[in-house]
């Protein structure tokens, strides 16, 4: 598991550099380029992100590596179904660190199941997609029907 770092010293550029909150700008260099599953260190430790690609993570942020007999995107739906927060180490801002998430004992099935798993949570996750935007044209037609009916 990686720390990220600070990207000050670098310019403006292209690379997204991500903290527990998302994306926060673009930046000329990388710290990782693959794909990678970030973890918050501090903050928002119980929203995991998949990143694929070239990025940069602040310091509050960790991101995984080196996968082993482990598909990234498995990872990732599986540190979706943890709950981060009984794992949390501070009393004020909500904290993680490598040793504990190290130390967190999983089921880890075959790479033939692991795939299976991908492939079924991949497509639901591709239909609620369709559902979020479907449901936002909704949205915004309910919102011009209604500013244009009572004027």
């Amino acid at each position: 598991m990686g720390s990220g770092k600070d990207y000050k010293h670098l310019r403006k550029g292209d690379t997204p550099v991500y903290g527990t909150g998302g994306y926060m700008l673009s930046v000329n260099g990388y710290l990782y380029d693959g794909e990678s599953v970030c973890i918050g260190r501090k903050g928002t430790i119980d929203r995991p992100i998949f990143l694929n690609g070239k990025f940069w993570t602040v310091d509050t942020l960790f991101y995984t590596y080196n996968f082993q007999g482990l598909l990234p995107r498995f990872c990732y739906y599986l540190f979706c179904s943890i709950n981060w927060l009984q794992y949390n180490e501070a009393s004020g801002v909500p904290s993680l660190s490598k040793e504990t998430i190290e130390n967190i004992q999983i089921y880890l099935p075959s790479m033939c199941e692991q795939e299976k798993i991908c492939s079924i949570l991949n497509t639901i996750n591709r239909k609620l997609e369709t559902e979020d935007k479907a449901l936002s044209t909704y949205q915004v037609q309910k919102k011009y029907i209604l500013k244009n009916s009572f004027i």
